[in-house]
């Protein structure tokens, strides 16, 4: 691991796109509704690329794997739970990982006034 004044590397994946049956409102999880979900893992990733080794970096592929179990998973009433699900499961997959930050945003949020989304970011240290 290199020393901790280095810059880190940041790794983003935005807007993996889920139909989930998720919302505080019975019709949302009867209905379901749109979901995205964005992450960026910070960390030391240059060591990864001499034998181009995915264990040393951050595999976004595992990001989708993990928010489609979610998302496609139980019907959960806060976007805050599906949030700290996926980051938990994925923080805990994501040795070389220092930082994690996991948004998910509901599309189109039923409320009285129109919205474009209502979203969640958290994040994970080491």
């Amino acid at each position: 691991m290199q020393k901790s004044s280095a810059t880190q590397d940041v790794i983003t994946i935005k807007s993996i796109q889920f139909h989930g049956k998720h919302g505080h409102a019975e019709i949302e999880r009867v209905k379901g509704n749109q979901f995205e979900v964005d992450v960026t893992a910070k960390g030391y990733f240059k060591n990864s690329i001499k034998n181009e080794e995915l264990h040393k970096t951050f595999d976004y592929s595992l990001a989708e794997k993990t928010a489609a179990k979610v998302i496609h998973g139980p019907s959960k009433k806060l976007i805050e739970t599906l949030c700290y699900e996926i980051g938990e499961e994925l923080f805990s997959k994501t040795e070389f990982v220092t930082e994690l930050n996991v948004t998910v945003r509901k599309l189109n949020p039923p409320i009285d006034t129109p919205a474009e989304y209502a979203q969640i970011t958290m994040t994970w240290k080491r």
